[in-house]
């Protein structure tokens, strides 16, 4: 399995190429910005795009999404919750429990996890969780915008706080010490989780 962290746009936003290397088969992770550098890397990679996952639909996680459609026929795939507020073609409609498949060698569970945004998910793949804005490195999405809600988000960070410690999170931006964590990690050290009831000493 390839997994690549790619830091991108103008808010430190991280955008991910997931590939199978048997078949070199993969999904870009909230692509916000620099289409031409994920292409590139696409290339270089010798990868097919099947999908372009968004875990939720704000722009600076979808910003290019419809040029990468375009460009590779990948399908855009979204929560249900979420579409109605994006204002882009959708593919490929979401729904918590569902199970993607890339290549030969990956399954991508879609775990819902609102309060950011109505739809927002994170995507569970064996140890990794990529977890957009919903859970960073040591903080949490923000909940004073639009369509936000501040309880409703800690209680799906507690449903991903049921994982396994060990599981490496990968957020939707670079807002921390590190770009990546664990969920050991953040139960410890996450200025949120005394709020949110996730706390362990």
């Amino acid at each position: 399995m390839i997994v690549e962290q790619l830091k991108v746009g103008e808010m430190e936003n991280f955008s991910y190429i997931l590939a199978c290397e048997q078949s070199g088969e993969a999904a870009i992770i909230d692509p916000d910005g620099e289409s031409a550098r994920l292409l590139d890397r696409i290339e270089q990679k010798g990868l097919t795009i099947q999908y372009i996952l968004c875990t939720h639909f704000h722009p600076d996680h979808t910003l290019e999404a419809p040029e990468l459609r375009d460009r590779t026929r990948a399908l855009v795939a979204m929560h249900e919750w979420d579409i109605p507020y994006y204002g882009e073609k959708v593919d490929l409609t979401l729904h918590d429990g569902d199970t993607l498949t890339i290549g030969e060698e990956i399954q991508v569970s879609v775990l819902h996890t609102p309060g950011h945004t109505p739809g927002g998910v994170c995507f569970l793949v064996a140890d990794r969780i990529f977890t957009g804005d919903t859970l960073f490195v040591g903080d949490s999405g923000r909940t004073d915008l639009p369509y936000s809600h501040r309880p409703t988000l800690g209680a799906s960070i507690r449903k991903i706080m049921e994982l396994p410690e060990e599981t490496i999170v990968l957020p939707g931006h670079d807002y921390g010490p590190e770009p990546t964590s664990t969920l050991r990690r953040e139960k410890r050290h996450n200025i949120n989780a005394r709020e949110y009831g996730f706390y362990e000493p």
